[in-house]
């Protein structure tokens, strides 16, 4: 008798992995996408891994197709431009056991720098696209997506949205299938991508998508549900649920493969159709091949947007009208992100403010000292691109501009790309400091390990990576640990290290105060008779710590992790650490 579960999204994509026999899983962790490994990791028949960074996971897949099992790749959609290297080329060489590409697109940028759209991406490497719309499909999709891959001896993308990734819906859990391995055959023409080789298999590409564009028509994953002929609506994915909420009687054709598309099963449908809309999210994929057939009847960007998530109400709105008729959202405050109370960044920044420091920032959760009150990050545009950044300060206005400049970036960050830019500084002669905020995590997509902290994604323990040791191997004389709360510490080595006419490293350590296991023994507590009303304290913008009305502070003792910073900054005592419940 099978068992039925709630699953997320992500849960599902990795239950379908398992039922199809993956051996093979790697992945960098990257909101939406991140719960997909975590959750393959349970699974003791797969290897899983995270990797340094996106390119070097879909390298690792790659590398176990070829040898003969099914293997997989997970990342979010800015992941796939790392990756993109070693994916474009593998479309060219094709896989040994099946190989998929598991892309989460982030409409609407809750946790990202941009809003783009992996089908782009697939479309241009000639690599075929799965969508699912609910937790069911993604389970079922993982399993279809490497049964393709092995028939048309191609990569598969299986593309999430942040929708799909983290909501819930009931799957029928199956028994795993084993899959016997491929025997290995050495074939040089096929693996070796040198160009007289490449021209070959581009020709070999080509008829792969043409070939299943045509299969495309009766796959069952593509399927037509007429209802009012009236409308039609072409779609796929979570807007396909979209569709169904809002107008449930009208006619749909729901692509699952939506790369390469389906032309004829598109052509037979628009035709029975009065009105016809196309509602993708993000980019006009599908609108724009519809209409490149003729089919100048199609409705889609000129009444729905290239930007955010779509819903229910644009439907009504949009199509139906019924724009007075949709119940207003309720008013809530505004919540911006702000860093946690103990985070040892926020003692960081607070001296680079003090010293009037600006910081080339990087992507994670210390790219929130952009935002007032510490107000010390001026850029941040890519993972690792902090620190080319800052070399490219210099390079375009010498060492005076950057005197009162640094380039903050974490640990996970840092040996994600971060490495090769301090070793582009070494190798090109720049100057510069750079500070390598590490808190011994992946903050900010929820605590995953790293080649740095001595666990592997399965939980073994392993040599850790030494990031100091590491810089000096560059060839770097000036490299200093720091302890992310030793204020004076930080300031002394941020006043010398950004004079120095040379490459610099300060390494702020202290762990993520979030993380398993830290603890900080005592509380901060306010002396109110003691407070000049200065407002030192509130500076560095602690959520703990209010301002009364009379000018004193307050501090929350249930949201205080007791890190001191607050103490430390005041001169007159006025706040004091005391152990956990002490009166």
């Amino acid at each position: 008798m099978s068992e039925k579960r709630i699953l997320l999204g992500n849960e599902s994509i990795a239950r379908g992995a398992y039922e199809a026999g993956v051996k093979v899983s790697a992945a960098y962790p990257g909101t939406p996408s991140t719960e997909i490994s975590e959750s393959i990791a349970k699974y003791d028949e797969i290897y899983a891994e995270w990797s340094p960074n996106e390119k070097v996971a879909a390298e690792v897949a790659i590398g176990a197709s070829i040898a003969g099992v099914r293997a997989m790749c997970c990342m979010k959609h800015v992941g796939v431009n790392v990756a993109s290297d070693p994916l474009f080329t593998a479309a060219y060489s094709g896989v040994g056991g099946g190989l998929v590409v598991v892309a989460a697109d982030d409409p609407g940028m809750y946790s990202s720098q941009n809003e783009q759209d992996s089908r782009m991406v697939a479309r241009a490497a000639m690599i075929p696209v799965l969508e699912p719309a609910d937790s069911a499909e993604a389970k079922e999709y993982m399993k279809a997506a490497f049964e393709l891959s092995e028939a048309y001896d191609t990569p598969v993308m299986v593309r999430s949205t942040t929708r799909l990734s983290h909501s819930q819906g009931l799957v029928e859990l199956e028994e795993r299938v084993e899959r016997e391995t491929v025997p290995y055959q050495r074939n040089i023409s096929k693996y070796v991508m040198m160009p007289a080789n490449a021209i070959k298999r581009h020709v070999v590409v080509e008829e792969r998508m043409k070939k299943m564009a045509e299969d495309a028509c009766t796959m069952p994953v593509n399927r037509a549900e007429y209802r009012d002929l009236s409308v039609g609506f072409i779609t796929g994915g979570i807007p396909y649920q979209y569709v169904r909420e809002a107008m449930p009687e009208a006619s749909v054709l729901k692509l699952g493969l939506v790369h390469p598309l389906p032309r004829k099963l598109i052509e037979e449908f628009a035709a029975r159709v009065d009105r016809l809309y196309i509602f993708e999210e993000l980019e006009p994929v599908i609108e724009e091949q519809v209409k490149s057939w003729g089919i100048l009847k199609a409705v889609g960007k000129e009444l729905f947007t290239v930007q955010g998530e779509y819903s229910a109400n644009m439907i009504r709105e949009r199509v139906l009208g019924q724009r007075g008729q949709i119940q207003a959202q309720a008013q809530v405050p505004a919540r911006p992100p702000i860093l946690c109370p103990g985070c040892p960044h926020r003692s960081v920044y607070s001296v680079l403010s003090r010293l009037k420091i600006h910081a080339a920032g990087d992507i994670g959760c210390y790219t929130l000292g952009a935002l007032a009150p510490l107000s010390v990050v001026d850029t941040t545009i890519c993972m690792g691109s902090s620190i080319s950044t800052l070399h490219g300060m210099e390079k375009a206005r010498g060492r005076e501009y950057i005197r009162d400049w640094v380039a903050v970036i974490g640990d996970s960050t840092f040996l994600h790309t971060g490495i090769n830019s301090l070793m582009n500084m070494v190798y090109n002669q720049s100057t510069g400091t750079v500070v390598i905020l590490d808190n011994s995590t992946t903050g900010m997509t929820g605590h995953q390990d790293h080649a740095a902290t001595g666990k592997t994604l399965k939980g073994e323990v392993v040599p850790a990576i030494d990031i100091t040791k590491l810089c000096r191997s560059l060839g770097i004389e000036h490299v200093y640990e720091v302890s992310a709360f030793d204020q004076e510490g930080l300031a002394e080595a941020f006043r010398r290290e950004t004079q120095r006419d040379a490459v610099s490293v300060i390494i702020t350590k202290a762990p993520c105060v979030l993380l398993k296991g830290v603890t900080f023994p005592d509380k901060c507590v306010p002396v109110s008779e003691k407070c000049k009303k200065c407002g030192a304290c509130l500076r560095p913008g602690c959520p703990a710590l209010t301002k009364n009305d009379d000018g004193t502070v307050s501090i929350d003792e249930t949201m205080c992790n007791g890190c001191g910073l607050c103490a430390g900054l005041c001169k007159f005592g006025a706040i004091e650490t005391r152990k956990a419940g002490r009166v």
